[in-house]
């Protein structure tokens, strides 16, 4: 296998291949999960994403969603 002419999402998926045949789908997903680390900082930017809502607002959104 010449992996210098392969592209990187030939090189990817051969690699997610391999740890699937090695490890099993859980086995890969689980190191999947450890090596993949994201950007940003979820603690800091939360309070952007989700607000503050109060029990009723989420009660209400809740119901909100039952209508649909």
């Amino acid at each position: 296998m010449n992996t210098q002419a392969m592209s990187l999402n030939e090189i990817r998926k051969n690699g997610i291949d391999a740890l699937t045949e090695k490890l099993g789908t859980v086995g890969m997903i689980r190191f999947m999960q450890q090596d993949e680390t994201g950007q940003g900082d979820y603690t800091k930017e939360r309070g952007e994403i989700l607000g503050n809502p109060t029990v009723e607002e989420l009660s209400n959104s809740i119901k909100n969603l039952d209508k649909s």
